[in-house]
């Protein structure tokens, strides 16, 4: 039985998934969501660590960050929700202290950072001492076990940092997406919940609509795939991806939470941010009583404020720790287990030596759909009318709502006869100016020798 026949069907109601739900919703088409959760964003989402930053390894990646800054630093200017009564999603401007790492130079981050746009300061050694009193500046590359005899000898010289005052995090990631989902939902946008996929119709080399678990048919001319660690098991029942280059697998990761040190020994604290959503201006200084986000991939961890005087600790997924490869993402434990935890928080420990480990983990554990190269496929397929944003590796929370306008922009020009794939489409930011090339995001893109080796992207 044929319930429904919008225009387009986008499958997974994670913050990509409503941003391009409400991107299309903008440009006047019927959309239907279709999730087997109970609600936005509680996919991979709700695990997401939604720290904002914009060190990248490519160009368009830097740029995409940095217009998609603009469009958190103005949520509800972005949402325009006709009512002002529901809770909103907060952008914290903390700043980012990149400690450097091996690859790629710090030179070539601020060539990048150049190029966007991006404000960022040098700090060397003694300035990052003074800028965050308590760290220690060693480099103890390349990451080690903590059970490893190794991991614990001297350094083999000291790091300096690069400083981006406009990074931070999104306080609550779930909230954002139904933010997403709510403006959508005003434009006429429709969520169907607890719906499962089983069949994705097609006539000769077009999507015609889906098929769900309860007997239902969505008839639709177009279908966007951003199911997150589920989007391989749709694209294979939609007979997609024998010219996907890239590789596409579910990764489990934890996250962890723990008590935030004492100040006065480490410089760290989880108060007020330095800055919020309504204040984008605000001093770029580290202090105030705030922590900014801190990236070290010299040992492999990274960590940011979290409410209640506590802070979040996740890992870069170096080469010492194995990758928890997942077959099903519904058998995935949620649980956060003593080895990762006791693995991350030591980590920040040996870099912040005022942290003490906990003895019982705290924390939650996501599946993401991790890329070969760490970059995600924004992107049509050789099935026309199908499209796909998947491949997000756990990094592109950031960048949610302008990837739903790539899509929008993608899906307009494409289903009008466009080219993509010969002529990839240019994206010109509203906020920053930029032209992202979206063929950066194609599903068919080469895997370069200096791509991203760690979620860091």
């Amino acid at each position: 039985m044929t319930v429904d026949r919008p225009d387009a069907v986008v499958v997974g109601a994670g913050v990509i998934g409503t941003a391009i739900a409400l991107e299309l919703a903008r440009t006047g088409r019927q959309v239907v969501v279709v999730d087997k959760a109970g609600a936005a964003g509680h996919g991979s989402t709700g695990a997401s660590s939604a720290i904002v930053r914009f060190n990248y390894s490519t160009f368009d990646g830097v740029a995409t960050a940095w217009e998609s800054l603009h469009l958190w630093a103005s949520w509800p200017e972005h949402l325009r929700l006709a009512t002002d009564r529901r809770p909103l999603a907060a952008f914290h401007r903390t700043g980012a202290v990149l400690l450097d790492p091996p690859f790629p130079e710090p030179a070539d981050t601020t060539a990048l950072f150049d190029l966007a746009g991006v404000p960022y300061e040098r700090w060397d050694t003694a300035a990052l001492r003074e800028r965050l009193p308590g760290i220690d500046t060693g480099r103890y590359w390349p990451p080690k076990p903590v059970d490893d005899d190794a991991f614990f000898d001297g350094p083999a010289g000291e790091l300096g940092a690069l400083f981006t005052p406009d990074a931070g995090f999104v306080d609550d990631p779930q909230l954002a997406a139904q933010n997403l989902a709510d403006a959508a939902g005003e434009l006429g946008a429709r969520f169907l919940f607890h719906r499962t996929v089983v069949a994705v119709d097609r006539h000769a080399d077009r999507v015609t609509g889906l098929r769900l678990a309860d007997g239902a048919r969505i008839a639709a001319p177009v279908v966007v795939n951003a199911a997150g660690p589920w989007s391989g098991g749709l694209n294979r029942l939609a007979g997609v991806g024998s010219d996907f280059t890239i590789g596409v697998r579910p990764l489990r990761e934890e996250v962890h939470q723990i008590a935030a040190p004492d100040s006065s020994t480490t410089g760290l604290t989880a108060g007020p941010a330095v800055g919020s959503t309504a204040d984008h201006t605000a001093d770029s200084t580290v202090g105030s009583g705030s922590l900014p986000v801190v990236a070290d991939v010299d040992l492999g961890t990274y960590l940011r404020p979290a409410a209640g005087g506590r802070l979040l600790i996740g890992g870069t997924q170096p080469d010492c720790d194995p990758a928890e490869w997942i077959d099903d993402p519904d058998e995935a434990d949620p649980r956060p287990t003593a080895h990762h935890f006791r693995t991350q928080v030591t980590r920040a420990a040996r870099r912040f030596p005022g942290i003490t480990v906990p003895n019982r983990p705290v924390g939650i554990a996501g599946v993401y759909d991790a890329a070969d190269d760490w970059t995600p496929i924004y992107d049509r397929t050789a099935l026309d009318g199908y499209y796909v944003a998947m491949g997000t590796s756990g990094n592109q929370f950031k960048n949610a709502p302008l990837v739903g306008r790539y899509l929008a922009t993608l899906i307009d020009l494409v289903e009008a006869g466009h080219d993509h794939d010969g002529d990839p489409v240019r994206y010109r930011c509203e906020h920053t100016g930029n032209v992202v090339d979206l063929g950066a995001f194609s599903r068919r893109r080469p895997v370069r020798s200096g791509s991203a080796r760690t979620v860091m992207g």
